[in-house]
């Protein structure tokens, strides 16, 4: 037995002291050092180079490399929906100097759809940062018929698959939007899928091909300004300033909010210490001038939020993506 004040007790405290330090201690000791000076971080975008998601993301990298006093480089990997990115980024080394783009829908489709084999999941990832949203909308010629949301959800529902709307994809932001607005009314759409992207959907829409444009605030500016287009509606729970006086689906009776966010993530199991570097990093960029006034005129929605809440509409999005998914086999 031992009793307290003798040397083996004080030994066995000195021993407890120590293990509660090294397990308290548990990032190693170079996290308080990142990052190192002249080291790169790698940010992985999972997209060809020169569309809106990769200048935003050099936009972003060139302002953290000026944050972080280190060089922050694009490197492009696209592919298979960008599951090519998410898997390398889900196996990069935990250290910081290996982040990455997750965007959302892609994302989340890519693991919660057991066709795609993902070897990865929610818990493979540590947000970092959202970034910026486009805000999905619905569109239609000047010269159409339909003036508002409900003018075209009566219609639709007065004559089911009739009503042509474009999308990008089967599983894409704009097909999940139209797949929440027949759910929540009964209309019932025929969606005219381009997976090549929003430009195929507008000219189709501009040609007189199909009736109603499905796509993303940041898809029509300039046919908006050249008054080609008529916006019906924005699915995010304010106005745009792109869109001047278009009211939003909810403000015209439709709780449907759709956007695709763009944010930013490191491996899990990235040290908190080193985590929190490169959010601080990445939260002090967007709050510049400069960087909100480049995010205006490529038309991107600037709507940062911390890990904390980017976590939070993370498991908000995955959930709707879970409920909508089977819809997109049907």
């Amino acid at each position: 037995m031992l009793l307290n004040g003798s040397p083996d007790c004080g030994r066995i405290a000195t021993i407890l002291a120590l293990a509660g330090l090294i397990w308290a201690g548990s990032a190693p000791a170079w996290a308080a050092d990142f990052p190192q000076k002249g080291k790169t971080i790698q940010m992985f975008v999972g997209f060809a180079a020169g569309g809106s998601t990769d200048v935003a993301s050099r936009i972003l990298a060139s302002g953290m490399e000026k944050e972080l006093g280190t060089p922050v480089v694009v490197v492009n990997k696209p592919g298979a929906s960008s599951q090519i990115c998410y898997t390398a980024l889900s196996q990069a080394k935990p250290d910081g100097y290996t982040i990455g783009n997750t965007s959302f829908p892609s994302l989340l489709v890519s693991y919660t759809d057991p066709v795609r084999k993902a070897t990865y999941n929610r818990k493979s990832f540590s947000p970092l940062a959202l970034h910026v949203i486009d805000p999905g909308l619905f569109a239609v010629k000047a010269d159409s018929p339909f003036k508002t949301l409900k003018d075209l959800v009566d219609a639709a529902r007065a004559n089911p698959k009739k009503i042509r709307v474009t999308t990008t994809g089967i599983q894409s932001d704009d097909a999940f939007a139209v797949l929440q607005l027949q759910k929540i009314t009964g209309a019932q759409f025929a969606m005219v899928h381009f997976a090549q992207g929003s430009a195929p959907g507008m000219t189709a829409l501009l040609g007189g091909k199909i009736e109603v444009f499905g796509g993303n605030v940041g898809d029509l500016l300039s046919q908006l300004r050249s008054g080609e287009v008529r916006v019906l509606g924005i699915m995010d729970d304010k106005q745009s300033p792109f869109c001047p006086g278009v009211k939003t689906f909810e403000e015209q009776g439709y709780k449907l909010y759709s956007s695709a966010l763009r944010g930013f993530s490191a491996p899990a199991g990235t040290p908190t210490e080193v985590l929190e570097v490169l959010s601080e990093a990445i939260k002090r960029v967007v709050a510049t001038e400069d960087h909100k006034k480049r995010m205006v005129d490529m038309g991107l929605t600037l709507r940062y939020m911390d890990p904390a809440r980017f976590a939070k509409i993370w498991g908000e999005y995955e959930e709707t993506i879970k409920e909508l998914l089977p819809l997109t086999k049907e």
